[in-house]
């Protein structure tokens, strides 16, 4: 009987931080994609589909890059190209950079791992709903670009006035 307080106990615990760890209220959407064995190939894009919903509030849209720590760059240049639900297509180039001047990685390091999320889009106005597609390709001079273990987007409402649209 105890021990079967005790498992509850724990299962209860356990549920409360992860719900506490998962609640986001300003993510809208966010997913991150495994590079096979650390070696992103151009060839390899990664490919997201966001069901878009609201068109009247502003989002920021960001990149996620998590690295290796012997990565070979203090950079990283991703193109991204953006469908929108219409078919209308757009492309972009945008440049992370990973290291200060001085060789130190930047973003949030466990052991050897680093974890950089850079804005790309601020306070983007989705046009219409539906669903909008994007893909992530690596943009180095190098192939395969080694020491990158994933990557992603993530969509959060902005809670101010929209300047921009992703149009």
């Amino acid at each position: 009987m105890r021990i079967n307080i005790i498992i509850i106990s724990f299962t209860a615990v356990i549920g409360l931080l992860f719900l506490i760890v998962s609640c986001d209220p300003s993510r809208v959407y966010e997913e991150n994609k495994k590079i096979p064995d650390y070696k992103w190939e151009i060839n390899s894009p990664l490919e997201f589909e966001v069901n878009i919903t609201d068109t009247v509030n502003p989002h920021h849209v960001y990149l996620n890059v998590r690295h290796a720590g012997y990565y070979g760059f203090s950079n990283i240049y991703l193109f991204i190209d953006s469908w929108l639900p219409d078919g209308s297509y757009s492309r972009d180039t945008a440049e992370i950079i990973l290291a200060t001047n001085d060789g130190k990685w930047m973003g949030d390091g466990l052991g050897d791992i680093w974890d950089n999320r850079a804005l790309f889009k601020k306070n983007v106005l989705f046009p219409m709903i539906g669903t909008y597609r994007f893909k992530l390709t690596q943009a180095m001079r190098v192939n395969p670009l080694q020491g990158v273990m994933d990557a992603g987007i993530r969509i959060e409402k902005a809670g101010k006035k929209a300047d921009t649209s992703l149009k």
